[in-house]
């Protein structure tokens, strides 16, 4: 069971170790069932779980967690409808959520941790470091709140927030099997992306989970000169090392992997990069993601032009690279993760002060 301060976290137990718990609390083992559809459903206090006795809500309430995130600030696109949380956790720390409006449906784009690590030079998740790891609920509260106070019904996750999911393996793993539940939100895995920026030592953990999800590595340049300008991840692997991971892992689980590329004024867009782009992915029948850059107030680089987006495009198609550019979404709620959260804090902990 997972704690904390000693106390069990309990929306991240599954409802097989739900009913343990409720076994040593002498409960009938249909209790389980009760209480994981209703924090699926978004229950966040022990008031709302009116199908259990008051006394068990007493008893429980000494023994576990259970809160909910507050929407500390929601922003709303006045151009594509994108919606933004900031999310206030139970220790005063904060993440955020977009949620995506496509025609196949929403994505929300989720965090796995409150800051991150690993430094990306364009990146406004990383400003101040990673603070902690996300739990499993946690993550699962992304999902359900967004849903919740955006009114839209979500039907695809990416992780791709604030934080690197492969950092924190064991409860991204555990949040994937509780969304992924069927008695619970259901939402399977073909709809569901996990982003990295590399962390090869994990592929292989996570092949073995034969996980039919989409792995996406956010690659952002083909050499490893540049990447590790950009990436610290690539120093000390190296981009030759990424892509006979990307291909060990193609091949032992059969799932197409989509590389994110951040179009970068004068950084990443040469037709030289494209070129060795395209003969690096084409042997994994990989998708390439271009992605016009969010501009971050505190890192010096620009978005590439609009023609370098479609030179850059047109070299990849003529080598046979799948090749998509992403639609900008949310540009005018600062919808590139970290954005609103670095706005919004007034210290490098997180603290929150004067909201």
């Amino acid at each position: 069971m997972t704690a904390s301060n000693d106390r069990i976290d309990i929306k991240s137990l599954t409802p097989g170790e739900l009913a343990l718990l409720f076994k040593e609390l002498g409960q009938p083992s249909y209790r389980a069932g009760q209480v994981f559809s209703r924090f699926a459903a978004g229950c966040g206090s022990w008031d709302e779980l009116t199908s259990l006795p008051k006394t068990l809500r007493t008893r429980l309430d000494g023994m576990c967690r259970l809160y909910a995130p507050e929407p500390v600030r929601k922003l709303v696109s006045e151009t594509d409808g994108t919606v933004k949380f900031l999310w206030r956790l139970f220790d005063g720390n904060a993440v955020e959520t977009v949620v995506m409006r496509y025609r196949y449906g929403n994505t929300v784009c989720i965090s796995s941790q409150v800051g991150c690590a690993q430094g990306c030079a364009f990146c406004a998740s990383t400003i101040g470091g990673k603070v902690r790891d996300l739990t499993p609920s946690e993550m699962l509260d992304e999902v359900i709140f967004s849903e919740k106070v955006s009114g839209l019904p979500i039907s695809h996750i990416v992780l791709m927030g604030i934080g690197e999911p492969l950092d924190n393996f064991d409860n991204v793993m555990r949040f994937l099997e509780l969304v992924n539940h069927p008695d619970g939100r259901n939402i399977g895995m073909r709809h569901i992306s996990l982003s990295t920026c590399g962390i090869i030592e994990r592929f292989d953990d996570l092949a073995e989970r034969n996980l039919q999800l989409t792995l996406s590595v956010s690659l952002h340049a083909p050499d490893d000169e540049t990447r590790s300008r950009l990436m610290p991840a690539n120093r000390g692997r190296g981009v030759d090392a990424l892509f006979a991971a990307c291909d060990k892992y193609f091949r032992r689980t059969g799932r197409r992997i989509s590389f994110e590329y951040a179009m970068i004024d004068g950084v990443n867009d040469t037709g030289a990069q494209a070129e060795l782009l395209a003969s690096r992915v084409k042997s994994l029948g990989a998708h390439v993601n271009l992605i016009p850059l969010n501009k971050v107030e505190e890192r010096r680089f620009e978005p590439s032009s609009s023609a370098a987006i479609r030179r850059f495009t047109d070299i990849l198609k003529s080598n046979g690279v799948n090749v998509t550019v992403r639609r900008r979404l949310g540009s005018d709620v600062n919808a590139s993760c970290g954005q609103l959260r670095r706005n919004s804090v007034g210290s490098e902990n997180d603290v929150f002060r004067n909201n």
